[in-house]
């Protein structure tokens, strides 16, 4: 998905990060699918992005995102953004709590909530540096 077509939800970095969380959680989702180790394919995956450093990151949130909602967790098909991918998305844009929306043991739930404060601190350390690729739809629309 394109950043540059997706709405901030309140996220450091704006669509572009909503975006590459996006793309994160249905490598992370194909990954477990198929049976192939998650960070390998997210690394590879967010270093088109120069965001490998988000892999471990992204992993963790996500993991533990599902483990809240505990069932599996639910991607939208191309060009759509799940229920799921939504919730997380204004968790992760602090425009929803997870205890106003998720029913799940207060242990995950605390657990789930440091994951999503680091995230988003990861998120800005990695918006900080981020430099668009050559050809990128932000470098071409002027943003940083």
């Amino acid at each position: 998905m394109t950043g540059a077509a997706l709405p901030s939800h309140g996220l450091p970095g704006g669509g572009r990060s909503a975006g590459v969380l996006l793309d994160a959680v249905r490598c992370w989702r194909r990954a477990k699918d198929n049976g192939r180790a998650v960070q390998p394919s997210l690394f590879a995956a967010l270093s088109r992005d120069g965001q490998e450093m988000l892999a471990p990151v992204f992993d963790s949130l996500i993991t533990l995102f599902e483990a809240a909602l505990g069932r599996r967790l639910a991607v939208g098909p191309q060009g759509a953004i799940s229920p799921d991918e939504r919730l997380l998305l204004s968790l992760l844009g602090q425009s929803r709590r997870c205890a106003g929306c998720l029913r799940c043991p207060r242990g995950v739930m605390e657990t789930l909530e440091n994951a999503l404060s680091s995230t988003r601190i990861m998120i800005r350390l990695g918006a900080a540096s981020w430099t668009p690729p050559p050809g990128c739809l932000l470098r071409a629309q002027g943003q940083p």
